[in-house]
Parts: structure tokens; C-alpha cells; sequence
């Protein structure tokens, strides 16, 4: 399945190519530390047990914590 991702700090986005199906592979695939993001679907959070679809697009956000 092919996925469009971008990435709230490169500002640009691409596509990859993926063959599971949980935001949690994903992740895995792109070597990201999953406590460190929040990835949204049409702007709604997802979890690491959410299944993605070919085609779907997503947005990588950073979290930011502070105190």
C-alpha cells in the first residue's frame, strides 16, 4: 500500500511504500520513537492499533512537553 506522509517539521510530504497495516508498524518502518508523535488522519489522532489504508494520508506531529 502506498501512504503519503508529512512530517510537521520537514514541511514537505512524500509518498511511501508499506506493507503492514498499524500505525504502530509504521512507525517501526520509520525507525520514529512512537512516545515522541502523534499522528493524525483527517485531523483526528490515531492510535498504534489503528489500521491504515492505501492511499491514506497522514501528518506526523511532534509532542512537545514542557513544565
Amino acid at each position: 500500500m502506498n501512504i503519503l506522509i508529512k512530517r510537521e517539521t520537514e514541511q514537505k510530504q512524500k509518498n511511501i511504500s508499506f506493507s503492514k497495516n498499524t500505525v504502530k508498524d509504521l512507525l517501526e518502518q520509520l525507525k520514529i520513537n512512537p512516545e515522541t508523535v502523534i499522528l493524525t488522519r483527517n485531523n483526528e489522532v490515531l492510535t498504534e492499533d489503528d489500521v491504515l489504508n492505501d492511499k491514506d494520508s497522514l501528518e506526523i506531529l511532534n509532542v512537545v512537553s514542557g513544565g
